[in-house]
């Protein structure tokens, strides 16, 4: 995967894959305890700490998806991160996103998650992608659904209660 091509566009956005030059958004997005609190994640100690995890990102390589840039056509400013990720341990594809605050709620989680469930079932052939939140999650809970997944089971998400929604691939017989 030509980690310098933008893959998706949306009607509003450009999507490439991220690279150790976005370690500032990067480090930036994972300051703000709002966009981390339903995540498990903690935040990148610095810049550094955040560009190192970039250069050992190698969902690219290993299995032709990852998280990727979400970059606005008119501005080109970094608005966050979308994409698919495969679990080897789990055999399965999972979609994620994490936006900065001042882009919620203005339909970008839904509208990139609905162009990667688009990319993965029409260009990557994939049977089934999952996408996981804490329950008191409710706005990304609410792009889930937007996006036609459909509850399928709940879990334990370090101590609080946790829904894996899915979706299919109507196309592959």
């Amino acid at each position: 995967m030509d980690i310098q091509t933008y893959i998706i566009e949306t009607k509003r956005t450009k999507i490439r894959p991220l690279t150790p030059k976005d370690a500032e958004h990067f480090y930036m997005l994972n300051q703000d305890p709002e966009v981390l609190k339903y995540t498990g994640d903690v935040p990148f100690k610095n810049i550094d700490a955040a560009r190192e995890f970039l250069e050992k990102y190698n969902q690219y390589e290993k299995y032709g998806v990852g998280r990727m840039a979400v970059i606005d056509k008119e501005t080109h400013e970094f608005l966050g991160w979308c994409g698919l990720k495969y679990s080897p341990n789990l055999d399965e594809y999972d979609i994620g996103f994490r936006f900065f605050k001042r882009y919620w709620n203005k339909g970008y989680a839904t509208e990139t998650s609905e162009a990667f469930i688009d990319y993965g079932f029409n260009a990557l052939k994939l049977n089934e992608i999952v996408g996981r939140a804490m329950v008191e999650n409710i706005a990304s809970v609410k792009v889930l659904q937007k996006i036609g997944m459909i509850l399928s089971k709940t879990f334990d998400f370090e101590g609080h209660k946790g829904v894996i929604y899915s979706i299919k691939n109507n196309t592959i017989n």
